[in-house]
């Protein structure tokens, strides 16, 4: 018995440290450009006091909170994209993310994909990978976690100015 749940703890460990390092390849390469934001800034972002906030704003703040990691990888890379490419599928697939929403539009192609939450707008998750985005050929792999819900990435893309965040506001319309 103790053989066996040794071999399935052998077995699923490299499953378990997969989704953390699965886009840190991309990281530090010449032609990749890399914003990765952890939990201590986003903490530190949501603890700021400002006197006058908007509706928008204390929007932010009170997401930020819920953050963990963000990562977002872009390059004009025939070469880097379809390593992306590979890897956000094989991720994808290993971690059961759930397709959202996938857009083919004049070359460009988008796939956003999430895991759930408890709640069927809470999200886990999320992973978006867009080719040939507006900017020309650039291709853009971001990679989001935390505790939120899908309405409220809108506010993050307007205020951090993420690439692909007009997409990301797209496939939270009507997702209430």
């Amino acid at each position: 018995m103790k053989k066996s749940i040794v071999v399935l703890v052998i077995m699923l460990l490299p499953t378990l440290f997969f989704g953390q390092a699965a886009f840190d390849k991309f990281d530090g390469q010449d032609d990749v450009t890399s914003v990765i934001v952890n939990k201590k800034m986003f903490q530190m972002m949501g603890s700021v006091k400002m006197d006058n906030k908007d509706k928008s704003t204390q929007q932010y703040l009170d997401l930020i909170k819920k953050l963990e990691n963000l990562k977002v990888f872009t390059t004009n890379s025939t070469r880097v994209t379809a390593d992306m490419k590979a890897t956000s599928d094989k991720y994808m697939k290993s971690a059961g993310l759930e397709e959202l929403m996938r857009v083919n539009d004049n070359g460009k192609h988008i796939k956003i994909s999430i895991k759930s939450g408890v709640k069927d707008s809470q999200i886990k998750e999320l992973l978006m990978f867009m080719e040939g985005s507006s900017k020309g050929n650039q291709t853009v792999l971001m990679s989001l976690t935390g505790d939120f819900d899908l309405n409220e990435i809108s506010v993050l893309t307007d205020k951090m100015k993420i690439p692909g965040g007009d997409e990301l506001k797209k496939a939270t319309k009507g997702k209430k």
